[in-house]
């Protein structure tokens, strides 16, 4: 095992497109980078569902993995956004950045930012503004479909998830387990 302090700069990854692997692929790199002694920390946006199995594991990886929701169990429809979901991505951003300048997180994930920034919950400036003020030890990771082109361009990192196949198109019902 390392010293956090080893890990060096730290990058900005985005994990976007249409296929399914881009919360699990952040959560897999948090898994690893707990194991080598950093702390991580992921922040979810418009997710609220304590059924996620990710949030109901994640207190027996504290205090190396931190996880909490900032969002309604609703579906949030373009342009019918509820108060609710408008306060809670302003609390989202905040403890964002909060935790970025903290110094007690090596590796941060925004899950799901780019769909809050496509819903107008979180402004696009706001997010390039944490990428910019960034500390060199902090490793970024932010998830979600449509990835801004601002986004992508700030970016160390940027992989897209392509969908070929999924069962979701036979109206497979998300899995506890796999999907949620």
């Amino acid at each position: 095992m390392f010293h956090a302090s080893a890990l060096g700069k730290g990058f900005v990854h985005i994990y976007t497109g249409d296929g399914k692997g881009k919360t699990t692929a952040a959560l897999g790199l948090c898994l690893r980078a707990a194991g080598h002694g950093l702390r991580c920390k992921i922040i979810q946006f418009v997710k609220g569902n304590p059924d996620y199995g990710e949030r109901q594991f994640a207190h027996r990886l504290a205090p190396e993995i931190e996880l909490v929701q900032y969002g309604t169990q609703e579906f949030i429809i373009p342009g019918k956004t509820s108060a609710e979901s408008i306060a809670l991505a302003a609390q989202g951003a905040a403890d964002a950045e909060a935790s970025i300048a903290s110094g007690h997180y090596q590796v941060i994930v925004l899950d799901e930012i780019t769909v809050a920034i496509g819903l107008n919950l979180v402004a696009l400036e706001r997010v390039l503004n944490m990428i910019k003020s960034k500390p060199h030890g902090v490793e970024l990771v932010l998830t979600g479909r449509d990835a801004p082109m601002e986004l992508v361009k700030e970016a160390d990192l940027v992989t897209e998830m392509l969908q070929i196949k999924h069962y979701y198109v036979q109206e497979v019902p998300p899995r506890a387990g796999i999907e949620v």
